[in-house]
């Protein structure tokens, strides 16, 4: 089983931490902290799982690699969708997305960091179950 609640330990302890959600490459919400937030983190995930494939598609389209990070930048946050950056190709990987919001007055490059870090443990931990 994976302990979700310590893998994203680190990104809740960074400063502008507001919510965040772990989802299977399909859109299942796998995890979910909406504690701070006062939204659906599920609802909002998905909508951005969705919207993260129409830009991979698109890209793809244009002759490049697929998305691997979605930044949403408003005037008091900003909304991160990062795919896992494993290697796909190896048989030790499970493709997974984090979802994360942060006050724009966060720590936003420390929260870029471990969430990628996060993204790949969790991913292994997939494919070891």
């Amino acid at each position: 089983m994976i302990e979700f609640d310590s893998s994203m330990k680190k990104l809740r302890s960074v400063s502008g931490y507001l919510g965040s959600a772990v989802l299977n490459f399909a859109g299942e919400t796998l995890y979910m902290d909406e504690e701070n937030t006062g939204v659906d983190i599920a609802y909002s995930a998905s909508i951005f799982n969705d919207a993260f494939k129409m830009v991979s598609e698109s890209s793809l389209d244009i002759g490049f690699s697929e998305t691997s990070f979605l930044e949403t930048k408003t005037k008091d946050g900003h909304i991160f969708l990062i795919n896992s950056a494993g290697d796909s190709t190896s048989d030790q990987f499970s493709k997974i997305n984090v979802f994360a919001i942060f006050r724009d007055d966060g720590n936003v490059a420390l929260a870029k960091m471990i969430i990628e870090k996060t993204s790949n443990i969790i991913s292994k931990e997939l494919c070891e179950l």
